[in-house]
């Protein structure tokens, strides 16, 4: 019998999670694994984790909701079997007070303040300014605005937990955010991400469009300096970019669930089912 897989995804599915889960199985069976996709907040009854030779975290798209659930789900996993990505890398990469350690090292990465859960927030001043969520994914929570017109959005964000609060990075209209992947060890393929017209957010549902990117030195440099910044060795990672006065600097470092836009390269899934079981 093969290696026994589990991809972790969620219960409800989407084209998007089917286009980043079924090339990822199929050729993880090329490879003679046993290999399956379940729900991570599944009962253990029901899958049976601790009897997998690995579990992959992929398309677990709706952790930040349930923060503190899918760390817990990923500590008893951890402890039975091999995770991948390693749970010492999801827990730090699953609040983005990560971005200020990423700066703290020396990393190009857009300016960003924590504001901690329950603080009374400073005024944001006359600028415009993007608040989030320290914990959210796709844009979720995420307004833009000029700093007047946000204070009372980020008073009401760390009503609930911490926030982060960013200058509004215009480039993103015209020449978008970039996105580079990587599998195993080494860079697979990277997209551009493009907003809707009048938007800032370039996520797909959000009207994003996608298209072929070639890194440059500089992107790749940038990349592989903020992905040395990871607690553990990953199997996969995207690193999204976007330019402050020309530069390339670290948007996200997305080392848990992320979109890996499989789709883009024929190579891909193959490059990801090596590395996940090159992990064991």
């Amino acid at each position: 019998m093969g290696v026994s897989v589990i991809v972790a995804s969620t219960r409800v599915l989407s084209e998007r999670i089917e286009a980043e889960n079924r090339p990822l199985l199929a050729a993880l069976h090329e490879r003679g694994a046993d290999a399956r996709a379940e729900p991570w907040d599944a009962p253990e009854d029901a899958v049976g984790w601790a009897d997998a030779d690995l579990v992959a975290v992929r398309t677990t798209w709706d952790y930040t909701e349930r923060r503190d659930e899918f760390l817990a789900w990923a500590r008893r996993v951890a402890g039975a079997t091999v995770l991948c990505n390693p749970l010492e890398v999801l827990e730090w990469n699953s609040h983005k007070r990560y971005l200020v350690e990423l700066a703290d090292a020396g990393v190009p990465v857009v300016p960003t303040r924590l504001v901690p859960a329950g603080s009374t927030p400073e005024p944001l001043g006359p600028s415009r300014v993007v608040v989030k969520p320290a914990v959210s994914a796709g844009g979720r929570g995420t307004h833009r605005g000029l700093g007047p017109e946000l204070d009372e959005v980020l008073a009401d964000l760390v009503v609930g937990g911490d926030a982060l609060v960013q200058p509004a990075v215009e480039s993103i209209a015209t020449e978008g955010e970039v996105s580079l992947i990587r599998l195993g060890d080494r860079w697979s393929h990277a997209v551009r991400k493009f907003p809707a017209a009048g938007g800032f957010l370039v996520h797909e549902r959000h009207g994003g469009r996608l298209e072929d990117h070639e890194p440059t030195t500089r992107e790749l440099a940038v990349a592989d300096a903020a992905l040395a910044c990871s607690p553990a060795p990953v199997h996969a990672a995207r690193v999204d970019l976007v330019r402050i006065d020309g530069e390339p600097v670290v948007m996200e470092l997305e080392l848990i669930e992320p979109e890996l836009f499989l789709r883009r390269s024929p190579e891909a899934a193959g490059l990801l089912a090596d590395a996940l079981l090159g992990a064991r």
